[in-house]
């Protein structure tokens, strides 16, 4: 598959040229430079052909942080089989443009001019001047009116072999998904943003959200059916890295890969947009996600809000979270605010104490007991302490999420569960609930990934929750349910 990179200096339009190649809007985009950082990599179909598609960060100078996000642009670029210059065709042409230009043009890749925000007829006339780079591959468009793509799609397609071209089976498929997807309406930057504005916010304005009760319309049976997944998507795991700003999420996510995928510099919130990488790991398939870092709310600004919607986006569609926590310095409550999205959102997690290099030695101890008394609700989580910076036991986490996602998506049988539950109720019968006795008829689980086990009784509402506690805790001593919350239903016979 042909790699194509767009590249230029920032606010050209990369992003939102590769929105429309994509066709939904993934990468964010915003009038502030140095809203891309990272490379993102998106699979996406030119008129009949499969390419990988690269939206890099702006070229420019100056600060560590922008020197950075142009090493790793123009890295991607050298990588490239194809190669989509874009520039600003309101302004005029830029030496240093050309003089990169012509760099990459010697290299004997395929790379075309593009000079967006040609967003009417007169303004084609500004093209000649473009001219002066050497290149008849030159292509005036407006990326915001999608006018005059057409042109460079055909360029595109042109230079991708006919080996690539979409199979009549992977059309009709399309075909489908677009027939069944639901239209959603083109929303102004308010209303996009007010989708994922949550009310739960305490007095400090810190973002979190409640845990809610399981779902009644979970799918439940008196037997043993339970809902099956596909076996791909048991060896396919999307493992999100979250935590506060500037704790290392970019630098675990280099170190796991083996490679620098992500900026990462001295600057808080350098991570904006989400950036995922997919490794193989003995037979499975781990996706992780690089998300941007949770501020309080009141000091999410600007680009910032799409980050905590895309952030939000990745948890919901996670199967494990790694809540990175810096260990050099004290624990804050929005550690624990971030925590509970994971905890919301029925992950399984590992909690991750990076820096652990160059926490102080003396009070180790303390900070796993730290970890412990503030993330009481994770306490199923294990910790695993390293230093993505040196490498320090990276290697082991990858073996310990193969074992939480084993333990997140097992099935324990019904006559093992009732077991388990025959031997609580011995040892501790259910209280009565005003004068009524309060009966468990049996147990069986109605879904994975999280177990979710449904408990069939006469009285649902007499299921206390310290009851359901200590339920929760016999079945952790009779399985291995480390890493993965498990949930309960209680309902009556008969319920669906």
């Amino acid at each position: 598959m042909k790699k194509i990179a767009i590249i230029g200096r920032p606010n050209v339009g990369k992003s939102s040229l590769f929105n429309r190649l994509v066709k939904k809007r993934d990468a964010i985009t915003s009038e502030q430079a140095g809203t891309t950082r990272d490379v993102k990599r998106r699979n996406a179909v030119i008129i009949n052909k499969h390419v990988e598609l690269l939206d890099t960060g702006g070229l420019d100078k100056g600060c560590e942080l922008f020197d950075k996000i142009k090493e790793m642009s123009l890295k991607a670029a050298y990588k490239a089989d194809i190669i989509l210059f874009m520039v600003d065709g309101k302004g005029l042409p830029e030496e240093e443009d050309k003089k990169l230009f012509y760099e990459l043009q010697n290299m004997g890749k395929d790379i075309a001019l593009v000079v967006n925000k040609i967003d009417n007829d007169k303004m084609k006339e500004k093209l000649w001047e473009y001219y002066e780079f050497g290149t008849d591959a030159i292509f005036g468009i407006s990326v915001a009116h999608n006018r005059n793509t057409v042109e460079l799609l055909e360029w595109i397609a042109s230079k991708v072999p006919d080996s690539d071209i979409v199979k009549e089976e992977e059309e009709i498929e399309e075909a489908e998904e677009k027939a069944l997807a639901k239209v959603e309406p083109e929303l102004d930057d308010d209303e996009f943003f007010s989708q994922y504005e949550h009310e739960d916010a305490d007095d400090d304005g810190y973002f979190y959200t409640d845990v809610e009760e399981v779902e009644d319309d979970s799918i439940f049976a008196q037997n043993d059916m339970i809902k099956e997944f596909d076996e791909n998507d048991l060896n396919h795991i999307k493992i999100a890295i979250i935590g506060r700003t500037n704790v290392g999420k970019s630098s675990l996510l280099n170190a796991l890969l083996g490679e620098e995928r992500s900026v990462v510099s001295t600057v808080a919130g350098t991570t904006i947009d989400p950036i995922d990488e997919t490794v193989e790991y003995k037979g499975k398939q781990l996706t992780f996600v690089d998300t941007a870092g949770l501020r309080r709310r009141g000091r999410i600004l600007g680009i910032e809000k799409y980050a905590l919607m895309r952030t939000t986006e990745m948890l919901e569609n996670s199967n494990m979270a790694l809540i990175v926590l810096d260990a050099s310095e004290p624990f804050m409550e929005l550690d624990e605010k971030i925590a509970g999205l994971v905890d919301s959102n029925r992950l399984a997690c590992i909690i991750v104490l990076n820096k652990w290099d160059i926490s102080k030695r003396e009070e180790h101890d303390k900070i796993i007991l730290d970890v412990r008394d503030r993330f009481k609700f994770l306490a199923y989580a294990p910790i695993i302490t390293l230093s993505a910076k040196s490498h320090q036991r990276v290697d082991k986490l990858n073996d310990m999420i193969l074992e939480i996602n084993d333990n997140y998506s097992q099935r324990i049988p019904t006559s093992q569960l009732n077991a388990v539950m025959e031997k609580a109720l011995r040892r501790h019968q259910l209280p009565s609930m005003h004068g009524q006795v309060i009966r468990i008829y049996y147990a069986t689980q109605y879904e994975t990934r999280p177990p979710k086990i449904a408990i069939v009784m006469n009285k649902p509402r007499g299921l206390h929750f310290t009851y359901r506690r200590y339920l929760t805790n016999k079945l952790r001593e009779a399985f291995n349910f480390t890493g993965t919350p498990v949930l309960f239903k209680a309902k009556t016979r008969g319920d669906k």
